[in-house]
This record gives C-alpha cells, structure tokens and sequence, in this order.
C-alpha cells in the first residue's frame, strides 16, 4: 500500500494490481495504524483511499486466508476508517468487491469511475461481512437492495450505483483524480472542529429517532464555543481552522 501526502491530503492507494488490490493481513494491520496516525497528524486535513488500476479493492486476501486458516490475527479496517475523525473519501477507480465495497461503505463518500463497479459475494463464499457492511449497506441503498445484492452477487456498474445513493459522483475515468481533489481543496476550507463535530453529529444520530437525533444536535451546539474570527473574512484558506 503506498502512501502519499500532498497539501494536507494524505491519499493510500491500495497496490496489488495483480491480484485486484486484495488486502493482506499486513495491508490491513497498516490501514489500520495508518488511521490512528491520520488522527493525530496535524498535517492531515483528509484522506483518500483508491486503488492501482484497473481495480479498486477485491477485500481480503483469499490465497492467504486459505493458506494459514484460524492463525490469521482479525483485523477491522473499516472501523478504523469509520473512527478516523477526518474526512474520508474513496475514489472508487474499477472494481469494489466484497471486502473492498466494505472498505469503501466505511469512507464518508464515494466519488466513481465510470470504471467502477460494485459486488457482495460474502454469501456465495459462504462467509459473513465482518468489517460492518450488514449496517452500512443497507442505509446506503436500502435493505431490498441490500439483500439482492447479497443473494445474487450482481454486479452493479456506476451508473446504477449512483441512481440507487451507493456513491455520490461519477466522473469519466481521466477524470476521477482532478474531481477528488477540487473536492479535497474545498473540504480543506472548511473550520476542521466544526466538520468533524457536524460529522459526528451525522455519525451519532443516524440511528436515532428524529427527535432525538434534533435534541442531540441543540445539546451539542448548546455547548459549542464557536470560533468568531470565521467571520472575519469571507474566504478562507485551506487548512485553517
């Protein structure tokens, strides 16, 4: 997995075209570190998360799961990633299979290829999702969705992916990279406590009622102390805040 930080994004691309970028237990136990130091790195106002092409993420390593069986350590990258306290996104450049459409249900949200295509197969090898899909998936497409993609093991393209709110944009292949980053740049104007509260208020409150998740809201920005030099000015350079 390379690493590469530019201006305050830091993006890790997932590198083992070869085998569709299948994530190794070592792969993941970094993924997993990575978003701790993330957290903690002033330097990092977003993450993105992409693959070498022509695909995505394939999900775990199945050569290696076979190879060494029950002493595989568990992992959970996207924990990792829904805890990470910056924004994250997935530029999702080919193919999101299994474990990879787990990776990428745990970013925040997804910008396409018309490259990218979308599949479970976690039933038809006859192993469950452990990295959180059985939740996000059904709040991102709905639970009929949901079951069919499961049951059948479809592929959906990106087009379909995007009419049923799986990703948020589609963009011609050549053009994945330039939309993540104006995305990016914008994001980096954003006040980064303020983002990463409203964010968690978005994460907390999802699975509340609506008058809970409202009364969540009037506590939390009861007891925010907001920062008045935003008003100030009426453009903002990136990374403030």
């Amino acid at each position: 997995m390379r690493e590469i930080r530019t201006d305050g994004v830091l993006t890790l691309v997932f590198d083992r075209p070869d085998v569709r970028n299948a994530l190794t237990v070592a792969m993941r136990q970094r993924l997993e570190e990575i978003c701790v130091e993330a957290d903690e790195d002033d330097e990092v106002d977003v993450v993105v998360l992409t693959g070498t092409d022509p695909a995505f993420c394939a999900g775990a390593d199945m050569k290696e799961i076979a190879a060494r069986g029950a002493g595989l350590p568990p992992t959970d990258p996207g924990r990792a990633l829904r805890e990470l306290r910056k924004p994250v996104i997935g530029a999702v450049n080919g193919p999101c299979v299994t474990g990879g459409l787990e990776i990428a249900l745990s970013c925040d949200f997804l910008v396409a290829s018309e490259r990218a295509q979308f599949a479970d197969t976690h039933a038809h090898l006859g192993v469950l999702p452990r990295w959180g899909m059985s939740a996000l998936l059904p709040r991102a497409v709905g639970v009929r969705w949901a079951k069919e993609l499961s049951a059948t093991r479809a592929v959906i393209e990106a087009a379909e992916a995007l009419r049923i709110g799986l990703v948020n944009h589609v963009v011609p292949h050549d053009q994945l990279g330039a939309r993540v980053t104006a995305i990016t740049d914008d994001i980096r104007r954003a006040n980064r406590p303020a983002l990463a509260a409203t964010f968690a208020l978005y994460d907390d409150g999802c699975d509340l009622a609506q008058s809970d998740a409202v009364r969540l809201e009037a506590e939390r920005g009861a007891a925010w102390v907001a920062d008045l030099s935003v008003f100030a000015t009426k453009d903002r350079s990136p990374s403030s805040g």
